[in-house]
């Protein structure tokens, strides 16, 4: 029996060097279009498991295939913040962000050679520390934070911002490696 065959739903390189740290190597890589905007009243936990749920599903599964999926949603309070989308909005957010906590909630979707799909939800405090004007203003001209949810990138030079961490660091990156090697072992996928 040939060993299964990963997929990767996400145009993301950074889950994709997430995935080589636990030797997991996707056979092919498939950026799923969804649409994420957020439901009316929808909490943030239960966003980020729609979305990874959401975004294995609308990826194509050949037979022997396993289709990994996740979200990464910034949350403050029961408030779901946006990608940067612009420099405004990320200067809205790290403003938002200064001097308080948040959580990154990451959510991941396994569907094993079955079909049968596996999710879990990894939660991580982050707590910034009070950032000054300038500060902001020069985060957002290195441009680090743009298109990244709460505009930030924690493996960048957003890590300096941060006087406070509880859970999983890889999860506010991208992919929460202890529940994504959890996951892909129980569909099959060989890992050391």
């Amino acid at each position: 029996m040939t060993a299964p065959r990963l997929v990767l739903a996400s145009s993301s390189p950074r889950r994709r060097d997430l995935l080589a740290r636990i030797g997991a190597e996707p056979a092919r890589i498939a950026a799923p279009a969804i649409d994420e905007t957020p439901h009316p009243r929808e909490l943030p936990r239960a966003y980020a498991l729609r979305l990874a749920v959401e975004k294995a599903q609308a990826v194509s599964r050949a037979q022997g295939e396993i289709v990994i999926a996740g979200d990464t949603t910034i949350a403050l309070g029961r408030r779901i913040l946006p990608p940067a989308t612009d420099e405004a909005i990320q200067r809205e957010l790290l403003g938002l962000l200064s001097g308080r906590r948040h959580h990154a909630l990451s959510a991941i979707c396994v569907i094993d050679p079955e079909g049968k799909a596996r999710t879990r939800l990894a939660d991580t405090i982050v707590a910034f520390k009070p950032l000054s004007p300038q500060e902001i203003a020069d985060y957002v001209a290195s441009g680090e934070g743009l298109g990244k949810a709460g505009g930030y990138a924690i493996q960048g030079r957003a890590e300096a911002f941060v006087r406070y961490l509880a859970g999983s660091h890889s999860g506010v990156i991208g992919l929460p490696l202890f529940e994504a090697r959890a996951l892909l072992k129980a569909a099959g996928l060989p890992l050391g």
